[in-house]
């Protein structure tokens, strides 16, 4: 299903040789900006830049914050993964294939409802909220779409982030081009990564920036 999928919606890549600079910074681009890492990135852009999301917060609880969203995020599905590789239930910890990718996902769904859940009962920031709701809606979203092809994970977390951006530059009193232009460049440095030193065809990209951005408009909705 997936094979017929892929070559019905998509347009294949021919097989390109990349400099090796070309490659590694490719993959570079890929590791800094994974999609595990993508929402403490953004929780510490709330807490430590942003003028209006914490302001009022002390440092002491801006760090646990931000440490309570990293071990949600980022070190529990890691750790997942890790585990079901030792036990077997995946073949690699790079989630190569879509079978790979459907324990993980099912699993970090339950991580980040949880945050989610936390933060909004604690009445954090309207961004940091829906934020994290977005990052619960996109895991669903993935899982769906990994039914039928290998979305773009990385393509899900830099549409979702340019939306949250552009929410935020538009919502407070002053317009922040910067970060804005900010996010604009991360989302095509790492769409373009992906098609480097990835498997993924365009489609898959382009339809995890869509399905991201989506996620991000509906937790808006929901928090905003």
């Amino acid at each position: 299903m997936e094979k017929e999928w892929s070559s019905r919606y998509t347009v294949p890549v021919e097989q390109v040789t990349w400099p090796l600079p070309v490659r590694a910074f490719g993959q570079a681009v890929s590791v800094i900006f994974h999609p595990l890492f993508m929402p403490s990135y953004l929780t510490a852009y709330l807490l430590y830049i942003d003028p209006y999301a914490f302001a009022e917060m002390g440092p002491q609880l801006k760090f646990y914050k931000i440490a309570a969203v990293f071990f949600s995020t980022a070190f529990l599905p890691f750790f997942s993964v890790v585990l079901m590789k030792l036990l077997g239930f995946i073949k690699s910890i790079f989630l190569n294939s879509s079978r790979d990718r459907i324990i993980p996902y099912m699993a970090s769904m339950i991580f980040y409802f949880n945050i989610w859940y936390v933060a909004r009962n604690l009445h954090d920031s309207r961004f940091l909220v829906a934020m994290l709701l977005a990052v619960f809606l996109s895991s669903i979203a993935g899982l769906m779409a990994n039914i039928y092809y290998k979305i773009s994970m990385h393509g899900i977390a830099v549409g979702a982030t340019l939306v949250l951006f552009l929410w935020i530059s538009f919502s407070g009193p002053a317009f922040n081009g910067f970060w804005l232009s900010m996010a604009v460049l991360v989302t095509g440095l790492v769409c373009t990564a992906r098609l480097i030193v990835s498997d993924h065809r365009p489609f898959d990209i382009y339809s995890g920036l869509v399905a991201g951005a989506v996620c991000q408009l509906v937790a808006i909705a929901f928090a905003g």
